[in-house]
């Protein structure tokens, strides 16, 4: 008999998330079956906390239900041959310690996965935010050689690899983030300027100064003020991938324009909101191209681990105040 622990959504979130909207349960599993759907029992190894679940968490969950995410599991028992036992899956099992799957709805690493890479890197750099950069800035941004890319939030799980992605294709790229040591951190994966949004006088020329012909493409990660200030400092036929919007994600109180309509018209741009899970049908081509770039040392990647399930909640909560370098991750 095996006994799961998992965090439920106890009240949904007003403003900004806190401890006692969530609620740790413990849980009986069942045992496994040969026929059904109990096949697989599963011990999640590394858990993922991302921007995405605060406002999913309104839209897609109940108060009671346990918290969406992901996580690196290991296979603790099998009935199911394609799936041997020790081996390591990613799976949307949410905030659990232990579950069970018939195996449809899990991921192996990839066969290739060297042994000396962090299996956490599979819920970042090699896993959902990894995809997110690749696909937003070839299929939505569609950068090409020459251009300039400006990014926010450019330190966390996603901006860090646009960034780095687009130095590979050939860009030059623009990121902001909070911290000073955030910024230190971009110039040193290869950022050509980088500046701390906080401290800056005026973001307008912030932008202007880093990049005085403008921007080509604009990976937008905050939304907000931000998206404002830069669309107006986007080239003419620039391209806008709105990826995230986590500067509004905590209000109560929708935020009203500047609106986008003039610049828009006038510069002649492309703006287009996208989810990574568009290209599911392309995840192993996109998986493989950052496996091998993180192996050649041409995608640098920094982790925020925090250990122990018991302080998944609070791992959430600094992830959306900024404080993780990096992919947040939690170690079970």
């Amino acid at each position: 008999m095996v006994f799961a622990k998992a965090w439920v959504l106890k009240k949904h979130f007003d403003g900004f998330p806190k401890t006692s909207d969530f609620d740790l349960k413990k849980i009986e599993l069942p045992d496994l079956k040969d026929g059904g759907e109990q096949k697989l029992l599963l011990e999640s190894v590394f858990l993922s906390v991302d921007p995405y679940m605060r406002p999913y968490s309104r839209r897609y969950m109940k108060e009671g239900d346990i918290m969406i995410g992901t996580q690196v599991a290991r296979i603790v028992e099998s009935k199911n041959p394609a799936f041997s036992v020790g081996s390591f899956v990613v799976g949307d099992k949410g905030w659990r310690t232990h579950f069970i799957s018939d195996g449809k709805d899990l991921q192996l690493l990839p066969s290739n996965w060297p042994e000396s890479l962090p299996k956490s890197l599979a819920l970042g750099t090699v896993g959902m935010p990894g995809l997110t950069a690749y696909f937003g800035l070839l299929e939505v941004c569609k950068m090409k050689p020459g251009e300039t890319v400006l990014v926010n939030a450019a330190a966390g799980a996603v901006g860090s690899v646009v960034g780095q992605l687009a130095k590979i294709g050939g860009c030059k790229v623009v990121g902001c983030a909070g911290s000073d040591d955030k910024v230190a951190y971009l110039k040193k994966i290869g950022f050509d300027e980088a500046f701390n949004y906080k401290t800056v006088k005026s973001l307008d020329e912030a932008l202007s100064k880093a990049s005085p012909d403008g921007y080509d493409c604009f990976f937008d990660n905050v939304g907000g003020e931000f998206a404002s200030v830069a669309i107006n400092q986007m080239k003419k036929y620039g391209r806008i991938a709105v990826c995230g919007a986590i500067s509004q994600y905590n209000d109560s109180v929708p935020q009203k324009g500047p609106y986008v309509q003039i610049p828009m018209i006038f510069k002649e741009l492309q703006m287009e909101g996208f989810i990574v899970s568009r290209w599911n049908n392309r995840r192993e081509e996109g998986l493989q191209a950052l496996l091998k770039w993180v192996v050649e040392g041409k995608v640098k990647c920094r982790e925020q681990v925090t250990e122990g399930f018991e302080n998944m909640p609070m791992a959430f909560m600094g992830m959306l105040k900024g404080e993780n370098l990096g992919k947040a991750v939690v170690k079970v």
